[in-house]
């Protein structure tokens, strides 16, 4: 079976470096999950706390272009906090972890906000 996974190659003296775009998503899904204010990923509208690593992963699309990413971040804010500063927050905090655990060059984070999570009753 071939693998269908687009990858980030770069060619270095020592050798080539081939990313993954499970790893990007991983890397901006763990970016989005430690943003006050993300209630969860995707169209899930329950508590972080109830989140595994996976949700926010599969809350993220990447579109590899040579050496530059695309990311969408599909993201339920926690009412209360301003929509627009969390998406904000979260567009920040994805370049900033891809760009530097990676390198490579973030040319946007679109950010697609699917729903409003309210805090449980403790």
């Amino acid at each position: 079976m071939a693998d269908s996974r687009e990858y980030i190659s770069r060619i270095e003296p020592e050798g080539s470096i081939n990313i993954s775009e499970d790893v990007l998503s991983i890397i901006a899904g763990e970016a989005i999950k430690d943003v006050d204010g993300v209630g969860g990923a995707g169209g899930a509208s329950i508590g972080k706390e109830l989140l595994g690593k996976k949700s926010f992963y599969r809350g993220v699309k990447v579109a590899v272009d040579g050496e530059s990413v695309t990311i969408d971040a599909y993201i339920v804010v926690t009412y209360g906090h301003s929509v627009s500063e969390v998406a904000k927050q979260v567009q920040s905090s994805v370049t900033k972890a891809i760009e530097d655990m990676t390198g490579m060059k973030v040319l946007a984070v679109n950010v697609h906000v699917n729903g409003i999570a309210f805090e449980r009753d403790k």
